[in-house]
């Protein structure tokens, strides 16, 4: 064998049937070799089956372990590991798309010259009876990462017991749906001189059908290949609260708000373990909503876990107790044989690079763009005529609007909801009321974003984004907005900020006309995305849907059913990380249409009707002691603390995690309609498909609007 740290060893999850595991290892040693790299060896890992239950016994893998050399032995350790990580993709993927019967046996827990993982569909205390190697007193180890937890939103199997190759997770990452398509669609992107034209045939980076926590560790894998240090990696992933600390360095808030422009927050209840073999800690989510106690001897140990007292120890061999608080960072350097608290790692990381300079060179802020003077004038048919069309309500003027800009909150009403499901409803219903919030799987407490408004963030960044392996100042050349509800003065600054060439906007309508014959809404939304994908081969990289311009021949497209299909199809194209979409509606009025629009991939919404609506009221002294102006930014504020209310029920703390996630059900749409315009939202209830969309919310409301004229 090599000297230490000079070749890779992992345990292999393989097929029983001796055929398929004979092609599984030949597939696996020749991704290995294909990359310059030599398979030393394969050893046979002793087991006792006799420990695991039938469930257990019928999933189990046939279990070898494999040793991976260095060809050029002058090879760093860098580019060993960014071969390792290669061959196993490729691997890993050539044998899941296989027709194998057993293919997805294959599994390999770890490929480190570092780490060793043994783990299973096992009880913990069968873990050393099954693995005979645990029991073998030559088998030494300068740390151990154990959870005793199994996923609680898949189905356990043997590969997604924890830990995974650098994480263990306890918590719900509640965001993952979006955490994961944005992930996806950044795949575009991505370029490195390190992989070359290999790095196409490690997509999909993150696997479908996998646990949160075995989704974020692919991830984490993929950053550490990009350069950056494993604190650094999970600083990104799960940031502490920086947006409203007054406390915090500004060198460190620089370093946040910079990775905020690459990389949302992996939201939700969280501690999170991890290891590369070199640093051993764990991260805390920023909310504090798992417990992580830590105890170090005098004789130099550190025991962390999520309770004191996991290990016996004798009361005179503690040097001290401690907790892992919101936000921060426990982590021990092996090499160095010592413990690096929060600030002294931090501060290594956040002075890596000038942050603060990139920022104040390249990131826009919207509140700093001169408005254009004069008054914003779109010729388009009276209000009331729109407000027919777009189905507005005495409730939804007085009730709802007048209530938010007048005092900039949200109205409370004493009666539970008594309204009937949109689909058996009589009476002319928005495509929102079709979708309900979801709420978290497991033990996930809400937030309070009133008391917690520390940990609390809406703001949102325009733009496109880069390749995650270049770190440089192209990542922040984004236009940022601190509440996305924008009025059409926020809005015309958009279009028209010509002051810098990294902004292209273009307006898309959402309109088609009426009479034409059958489908026209079906034509309609294929053609947006045309006009969407063309747009940014021209450059755009934001994207607004408008339905200004209806009349009595253009109806307007649903907006929710609009950014959807958007957001998605550039998704399936591949140019949905290109470009951000705002969505300028007349529909829009309470937090639920701006909770679905954000939860389907917007970045920010422009209620124009109801800025007009405002506009009267205040004129009619309807709204009083507020001027216009003022009455936007209230009703603007409502809907934010409104969002921020939907966001803290499911445990999610900012908007950017929020964005794009699709936390609701649908009821009442049937299963083409949603997985054509929907995807990836749970349906159980069918009901109307998109001819019916077009009748009900567009063709009739239209006749109505002719009647009335």
């Amino acid at each position: 064998m090599p000297k230490e740290g000079e070749y890779a060893v992992s345990n292999v999850f393989l097929p029983k049937k001796e055929n398929q595991r004979k092609y599984c290892i030949e597939k696996l040693e020749h991704y290995i070799e294909n990359h310059g790299l030599v398979v030393l060896g394969w050893r046979e890992v002793p087991v006792d089956t006799s420990v695991i239950g039938r469930i257990a016994s019928e999933t189990e893998p046939y279990i070898k372990q494999i040793f991976v050399g260095k060809h050029d032995k002058k090879q760093d350790d860098f580019t060993f590991n960014l071969k390792l990580f290669t061959a196993r993709k490729q691997a890993e993927h050539h044998i899941n798309n296989s027709k194998l019967s057993e293919s997805k046996r294959f599994y390999l827990p770890s490929l480190s010259t570092k780490t060793i993982i043994f783990k299973g569909l096992l009880i913990p205390e069968d873990i050393k009876l099954y693995y005979k190697d645990l029991q073998d007193p030559s088998l030494v180890t300068r740390l151990a990462l154990v959870h005793q937890r199994f996923s609680t939103n898949t189905f356990p199997t043997w590969d997604l017991a924890q830990p995974f190759r650098y994480m263990c997770h306890n918590g719900e990452i509640n965001t993952l749906r979006g955490n994961v398509s944005r992930t996806l669609s950044r795949q575009e992107l991505m370029e490195s001189d390190w992989f070359g034209d290999d790095i196409k045939r490690l997509f999909p980076i993150i696997l479908p059908g996998k646990s949160d926590s075995a989704q974020m560790d692919m991830l984490v894998e993929l950053l550490l290949m990009t350069g950056r240090s494993l604190p650094e990696v999970m600083m990104m992933l799960v940031p502490e609260a920086w947006e409203k600390n007054p406390n915090m360095s500004e060198a460190k808030k620089a370093f946040y708000e910079y990775n905020s422009c690459i990389m949302e927050p992996w939201d939700g209840p969280a501690s999170i373990p991890f290891t590369d073999g070199n640093y051993i800690g764990a991260v805390l989510d920023r909310n504090g909503l798992r417990p992580s106690r830590y105890t170090v001897t005098k004789d130099g140990f550190v025991i962390m876990s999520s309770e004191t007292g996991v290990i016996e120890i004798d009361p005179k061999n503690i040097e001290r107790h401690g907790r892992l608080e919101p936000g921060k960072m426990f982590l021990v350097n092996m090499n160095q044989g010592r413990i690096i608290n929060d600030e002294e790692i931090k501060e290594d990381i956040v002075s890596k690079h000038p942050y603060k300079k990139w920022l104040d060179k390249n990131l826009v802020h919207l509140k700093d763009i001169p408005a254009k003077k004069g008054p914003i004038k779109h010729k388009e048919d009276a209000l009331e005529k729109r407000q027919i069309v777009f189905g507005y309500t005495e409730e939804d003027l007085r009730t709802i609007i007048l209530p938010m800009a007048q005092t900039g909150k949200e109205p409370i009403g004493s009666m539970g909801s008594d309204t009937p499901i949109a689909v058996l409803s009589d009476k002319p219903q928005l495509i929102y009321n079709y979708f309900k919030q979801l709420f978290a799987q497991v033990t996930n407490p809400p937030l309070d974003g009133i008391r917690e408004k520390l940990i609390t963030d809406i703001s949102l960044t325009l733009g496109s984004d880069t390749n995650i392996f270049k770190i440089n100042e192209d990542q922040c050349r984004k236009l940022k907005i601190q509440n996305p509800v924008i009025s059409k003065h926020d809005l015309d600054k958009i279009k028209n900020y010509t002051n810098n060439p990294d902004f292209v906007v273009t307006t898309i309508p959402i309109l088609y006309e009426v009479g034409k014959g059958l489908n026209e809404l079906e034509s309609a939304l294929v053609n947006m995305v045309k006009q969407a994908s063309k747009a940014i081969d021209e450059g755009g990289n934001i994207i607004i849907l408008s339905d200004r311009g209806v009349n009595s021949k253009m109806a307007p497209i649903p907006a929710l059913l609009a950014c959807s299909y958007v957001n998605h199809e550039l998704y399936k194209i591949g140019k949905r990380a290109k470009v951000s979409i705002i969505i300028e509606s007349a529909e829009p009025r309470e937090v639920h249409h701006f909770a679905l629009l954000f939860g389907y991939g917007a970045s920010a919404i422009n209620p124009y009707i109801v800025n007009e609506i405002v506009y009267n009221q205040v004129q009619d002294k309807e709204i009083e002691n507020v001027e216009y102006l003022d009455a936007i930014i209230n009703y603007n504020k409502a809907i934010g603390m409104g969002i921020l209310k939907v966001m803290n029920k499911i445990g999610i703390s900012t908007l950017n995690s929020y964005r794009g996630a699709q936390l609701f059900e649908c009821i009442g749409l049937n299963t083409k309609v949603v997985e054509e315009y929907f995807p990836n939202t749970i349906t159980r209830i069918q009901g109307i498909g998109l001819r019916e969309i077009e009748k009900k919310f567009t063709i009739d409301t239209i006749r109505l609007m002719v009647k009335n004229q």
